[in-house]
């Protein structure tokens, strides 16, 4: 596919001529060739050198005065690299933004292997990953169930009990290791004989099962309960693997107690309450974990709704996922998926948990995640939906409430690490299942009863086994400061 562009990013008079090649070598990807013609090149460097050239510092000559092929001379290279890069934006602007194929990635491409502008045409070319393309399926008047999940005061009783456990202090102490105590732990794992990476002085709960990123260990309640601090215990760590035929990897793991520190008396003194995140009075704690709660069993139903909603569109629609386009998009699917579950108040504990079950089977999530966000962003765009900055405003104060920092700080985060596009795409994702919703026929169901998951049943570390020694892929979910769920909710400090 050959076609000719102008853009007028580099000046308002004169657009900019492109010749503009798209190959389509498999679906989701395309390879671009991006010419721009020789005349193009000489007016830029024309206009690179006329802004220079009044104010260049020339030896043996006042400022702006010297003549201008010296000016040229001198600082050739210094605007050849200018005229490159300024070629190089506005020609990207310009393809990227263009009607020929919605982009999901950024142009992927060797900006030192592209020679700098001088004689002839500038010629570069790059691929980026795009949105498949295919039919809008009919999204309106879809039959669904909607499970609606009643919050009881015993679910708010069960979660107290879970948050006195993970934020109250803990006690050093000489006795064994019992189920729900806090360990200091190093890990030292070995593979057939070789070691392959530690942990250092990991703070776990005792648990009956641990899970890592890319595996689990069933056995670590049964093995540490009873050790004592100083003791070493050999456990093993069965890897995850995408490829069920092949034979399991199992990694030996030497797990070395540094302390064990058992949870302290409980009561719900005002000094309690005010290091659980300075709550008054029970009343009011309770309160926010019944919202909290709340919050979970919303999302539990949207991705009820939304698993049936992108069931039903996907029978009507088909097309390809390339897996290196799976494989790149990871990253981002991990992203969205830990801060939609802190906006929805879920704790610490079990975001890292869903995330290390999820990061297991990272191929067929982030496939079924692509292809019904694909299918969600189309309906978004046939339907004039987007995020409005209240929208930003809203999802980050329920993540500051959870969290404990301040909206601000929030903000500033996930715009120095990339994640406000993870947060515009779950924004725009939801309202597109409530418009779906809304135009459907929908029948309310009581969901089924879960029971309180049992805190002693599995600890999470959100770190790769084989990837001890590096810094973990996935986002870490964690409260800034270690402080507990509401700390600061008042002052937004």
């Amino acid at each position: 596919m050959s076609s000719s562009i102008e853009t007028s990013e580099n000046t308002e008079q004169t657009p900019l001529q492109l010749d503009v090649q798209v190959q389509s070598p498999e679906a989701c990807v395309r390879e671009v060739v991006v010419t721009v013609p020789e005349s193009e090149v000489k007016r830029y460097l024309k206009e690179a050198y006329d802004k220079l050239v009044p104010d260049a510092q020339v030896p043996g000559f006042r400022d702006g005065r010297a003549p201008r092929r010296l000016v040229e001379k001198q600082f050739k290279d210094r605007v050849a690299e200018q005229v490159k890069g300024q070629l190089l934006m506005d020609s990207l602007a310009s393809v990227t933004d263009s009607e020929e194929f919605s982009a999901i990635s950024e142009p992927d491409f060797d900006y030192n292997s592209i020679p700098e502008p001088g004689e002839g045409a500038f010629v570069f070319q790059f691929k980026i990953e795009v949105r498949p393309e295919f039919d809008t399926p009919n999204w309106k008047g879809m039959k669904l169930e909607k499970p609606v999940e009643e919050i009881t005061d015993e679910k708010v009783d069960e979660a107290l009990l879970r948050i006195f456990r993970d934020r109250l202090s803990f006690q050093a102490t000489d006795d064994p290791a019992a189920l729900g105590d806090r360990l200091t732990v190093n890990f030292t794992f070995t593979q057939d004989g070789k070691e392959v990476g530690q942990i250092e002085e990991e703070q776990v709960t005792l648990a009956e099962a641990l899970s890592f990123a890319d595996g689990n260990c069933k056995e670590f309640g049964e093995k540490v309960v009873g050790a004592k601090e100083g003791d070493d215990i050999q456990v093993s760590v069965e890897l995850f693997q995408e490829d069920s035929e092949e034979d399991a990897q199992v990694v030996d793991v030497n797990v070395h107690v540094v302390e064990v520190a058992k949870l302290e008396d409980l009561d719900l003194t005002d000094e309690v309450l005010d290091e659980l995140g300075g709550f008054e009075a029970e009343d009011e704690l309770k309160s926010f974990i019944r919202n909290s709660l709340e919050r979970q069993a919303d999302y539990r139903t949207q991705q009820a709704v939304r698993q049936s909603v992108a069931n039903l569109l996907s029978e009507s629609v088909s097309f390809d996922l390339p897996s290196g386009l799976v494989q790149s998009q990871t990253q981002r699917e991990l992203n969205r998926k830990s801060l939609e579950l802190q906006r929805s108040g879920f704790p610490v504990d079990s975001i890292n948990s869903f995330l290390n079950s999820m990061r297991q089977n990272v191929r067929a999530t982030t496939e079924s995640a692509l292809r019904e966000h694909f299918i969600l962003e189309q309906i978004a765009e046939d339907e004039k939906v987007d995020a409005e900055p209240a929208d930003y405003d809203s999802e980050i104060e329920l993540i500051a409430e959870q969290s404990g920092e301040s909206a601000r700080r929030v903000r500033a985060r996930l715009e120095k690490t990339g994640q406000m596009d993870s947060l515009r795409n779950q924004i725009v994702e939801r309202k597109v299942i409530d418009l779906v919703v809304e135009n459907g026929e929908v029948t309310e169901t009581e969901a089924a009863v879960e029971e309180g998951q049992d805190p002693n049943a599995l600890f999470a570390i959100p770190q790769s086994i084989l990837k001890a020694n590096e810094e973990s892929d996935i986002p870490e979910a964690k409260y800034e400061d270690n402080k507990p769920v509401g700390a600061d909710a008042k002052t937004g400090e």
